[in-house]
């Protein structure tokens, strides 16, 4: 009577927010060379708590995991994430401060723009500013 189907398992869109954690955590990696709850508050002036939730939303999700000591890691699929976005800031913001935009502002312009550019417009982008690499998909 009843069909079995076939389950198929579709990745839902990350949110701007988490990719902006994990972009920070990337980030923090680089700085400090490990990656702390309270880094990463800082650097996002966000509170602990706020914190806290996305983290066990992004560990949930399998993007981090977090060790006894409460440092976390970037998981493969994570920090796929986080250099994508990472990528697309620094290459936006140098884009925005050769078109005269300062430093300050391309760097917030750019944090704005990152995650809602399509890969079209950033490979054009990337084209236009003698940045023949491919982008990340």
């Amino acid at each position: 009577m009843f069909r079995k189907r076939k389950l198929v398992h579709i990745p839902m869109k990350i949110q701007k927010s988490s990719e902006d954690y994990l972009e920070a955590m990337l980030m923090m990696k680089e700085k400090y060379g490990f990656i702390r709850s309270i880094d990463i508050a800082e650097h996002l002036g966000v509170t602990k708590p706020s914190v806290s939730y996305t983290t066990k939303r992004l560990r949930e999700s399998g993007y981090i995991t977090m060790d006894a000591d409460s440092l976390i890691t970037l998981t493969e699929t994570g920090l796929e994430i986080a250099e994508r976005i990472y990528r697309r800031h620094k290459l936006l913001t140098e884009f925005f401060i050769r078109l005269g935009v300062d430093e300050k502002t391309a760097r917030e312009d750019a944090c704005k723009v990152e995650h809602d550019l399509s890969e079209e417009t950033f490979a054009a982008i990337c084209r236009h500013a003698g940045n023949e690499e491919k982008p990340a998909e």
